[in-house]
């Protein structure tokens, strides 16, 4: 993996993962009457959905360009993808499917509709973005910040539409939700180690570089994804 065109041929990026929008309607407030949270209309939901899913999809195209990956199902299908050469969206969106049944029970029946919309639009967009973008040279320190703002913007759209990129995410949200646990903590917990597992494949300094992009995600998650702090409006 140590050059992009060697690692990710024909996709955007692992993702992570990798995986998901502070919450004008938060995750906790999902458990909470309807009349409590501000409600967003379905326009509203699709426009987030999408950019968030496109921001998440830029970032793994510079993840891929710079040889760098991510944690989460994402970073779990992007090593598959680089072992096996199959195609990461294609990967991605079937590790997502057995937590689409704890989603359900756990999270609710439009909170899973909506994150496995998600996880299909970033799967395609994932596969079909480098067909569209190509950077000449990219700096792999510039790929992790940007990277890993891009990802937390992404994740934080979706997670205050009542979204995520499932996975790791859907547990993140719902231990936010249920024990008041920080989703930023959670998640940079689990993306560090999802990156770290990668050292048998990944060359240090861009395991580093990795690590680095899931610790500005989870810190951008932790500072602006706060439980609760839209209740009321």
């Amino acid at each position: 993996m140590g050059t992009h065109s060697a690692v990710l041929p024909d996709m955007s990026t692992p993702l992570s993962s990798s995986a998901s929008s502070g919450l004008v309607r938060s995750i906790d407030a999902a458990s909470a009457p309807a009349s409590l949270g501000l409600r967003h209309g379905r326009f509203e939901d699709a426009q987030a959905l999408f950019t968030g899913s496109l921001f998440v999809s830029i970032t793994m195209m510079l993840f891929a360009q710079a040889g760098l990956l991510t944690g989460s199902t994402a970073g779990v299908a992007f090593l598959l993808h680089y072992v096996t050469g199959l195609p990461f969206g294609a990967i991605f969106f079937v590790i997502n499917l057995p937590f689409y049944w704890f989603a359900w029970k756990r999270m609710g029946a439009e909170f899973t509709i909506k994150t496995f919309v998600s996880v299909a639009m970033l799967a395609l967009m994932a596969d079909v973005g480098p067909r569209f973008i190509h950077i000449d040279y990219l700096n792999p320190l510039y790929a992790a910040v940007a990277g890993g703002l891009l990802m937390g913007s992404g994740c934080l759209f979706l997670a205050r539409h009542h979204s995520s990129l499932g996975g790791a995410t859907i547990v993140s949200l719902y231990l936010q939700d249920r024990y008041g646990i920080r989703a930023g903590k959670v998640q940079m917990m689990i993306d560090c180690t999802v990156v770290l597992l990668a050292l048998a494949i990944v060359p240090f300094d861009r395991v580093a570089y990795s690590v680095l992009a899931a610790v500005i995600m989870s810190m951008f998650l932790w500072i602006s994804h706060r439980p609760g702090r839209y209740q009321g409006n």
